[in-house]
């Protein structure tokens, strides 16, 4: 019962721990095993579609059909049993069905999922699997003669596994059928509960496997991309100190390689992103099956080492390399940037010479203007006041040369004097 006092996600949570139990199973049997995902951005498919195609399996066999909203689902199809499961990326089925085929590793146990069906899923094959779970003889040197059989000795991979209580075998090869073929054979005291983990690992590791060497496409595809915009990036950095072409030209060709790289960084983040955690995933489930060697042959750990690690260093690298030239990108950048910046403090600077000149230039001109207009004032000035003076100077027989003679002084000192005030004043207001 739900209490006040609980987080709305407290059972929700609690109940995805006990989703997804493992199978139990009792040997003789036989899993048949796909993993569907859409090639393009599948994290955000519409799931509907994958619970129609599941449903749509389901009528077939007469089984109920699923919720709509299920992210996982148990049935019966006839004699196999059923299990579905939504991920992040893909859906899984898994059917379980007591005994083995009259021929190991029939095509015709696949028939549970019809060639039809699958052609029509919303979505392409990432992963089909086919485990031939038997019980193990009293002598394991028995087994040498039906793997060599079964599989291709130059990547056979066949360990004890789980304190020895069972053996694993498989080549990690797809048959001419489509499947990827494991086969298991278990102690006859083994429990139903270990088996059902053992054969849920090894489907996990096939699973996660083919998912994250996904990313190995991707970093292929990235490669050859900054193969083309490594030397672009790099005749970039090495003409930076060429002072004939413009900063700003070649912030602009800069511009176009980092956009580019920032592109390819978005679009595969979440691919890497992914590939790194399904590698996790891979190498915890290898190393849950705690195997030890059998009978001389190479352990999962070495196949893995040999063949699934260089591909998953080959992502890192690309990823490394793409981290790095955006880091080179953005030092270039800042670089061009400062020297555009030093590039428009100096004209700047120029600009602020120029206009210092120019002040200069207007300030004498100003000078040389009030010297004019000094002169051309006191000019008229004189002028009227000789006419407003003439009578007084002729009653006072003054001659006139005379009388202009004295007021010159006087009156090109007063507006000199007064043109001074004026600009003092006009100076002191702003």
């Amino acid at each position: 019962m739900m209490d006040d006092a609980d987080h709305p996600l407290r059972y929700e949570l609690v109940n995805e721990l006990h989703a997804r139990p493992s199978p139990r199973l009792e040997a003789p049997c036989t899993a048949v095993f796909l993993a569907i995902k859409e090639p393009l951005d599948a994290a955000n498919r519409d799931r509907g579609r994958d619970v129609e195609h599941l449903a749509q399996l389901c009528a077939r066999h007469g089984a109920p059909r699923p919720d709509p909203q299920a992210g996982h689902y148990k049935a019966n199809l006839g004699r196999y049993k059923l299990r579905w499961e939504s991920h992040t990326e893909f859906v899984t089925y898994a059917a379980f069905a007591r005994g083995l085929p009259p021929r190991p590793f029939d095509p015709v146990a696949g028939e549970v999922f019809p060639a039809d069906w699958q052609a029509a899923a919303p979505g392409k094959r990432a992963a089909a699997v086919m485990v031939h779970v038997d019980v193990l003889p009293e002598d394991p040197r028995d087994l040498l003669p039906r793997l060599e059989d079964w599989f291709a000795a130059d990547s056979l991979a066949s360990v004890w596994v789980l304190d020895q209580s069972a053996v694993v075998a498989g080549d990690f090869r797809i048959d001419p059928a489509g499947w990827m073929r494991f086969a298991v054979f278990v102690r006859p005291d083994t429990g139903s509960g270990r088996i059902g983990r053992l054969v849920q690992r090894l489907l996990d590791l096939e699973t996660y496997r083919a998912m994250s060497m996904l990313g190995l496409g991707r970093a292929r595809q990235l490669t050859q991309r900054m193969n083309a915009l490594d030397p672009q990036l790099s005749a970039i950095v090495q003409g930076m100190a060429d002072d004939a072409r413009p900063a700003d030209l070649v912030l602009q060709d800069l511009l176009s390689v980092s956009t580019q790289l920032e592109s390819a960084a978005t679009q595969n983040s979440f691919r890497f992103g992914a590939t790194s955690a399904y590698e996790a995933i891979v190498m915890d489930r290898v190393e849950a099956l705690r195997e030890t060697r059998f009978m001389g042959g190479q352990m999962l750990t070495e196949f893995m080492q040999r063949r699934y690690q260089p591909a998953m260093r080959t992502v890192k690298s690309a990823e490394r390399r793409l981290t790095a030239m955006l880091e080179r990108a953005e030092r270039a950048g800042e670089l061009l940037r400062t020297r555009v910046d030093v590039w428009r403090s100096a004209q700047n600077q120029e600009i602020m010479e120029r206009m210092d000149r120019r002040a200069d230039l207007q300030l004498r001109l100003q000078h040389t203007v009030e010297g004019l207009s000094v002169v051309a004032i006191s000019y008229y000035a004189v002028g009227l006041l000789g006419y407003a003076l003439y009578p007084l100077a002729h009653a006072l027989h003054i001659d006139k040369a005379v009388l202009i003679a004295g007021l010159t002084p006087l009156v090109v000192f007063g507006v000199w004097w007064s043109l001074r005030r004026i600009k003092a004043r006009l100076h002191d207001g702003h």
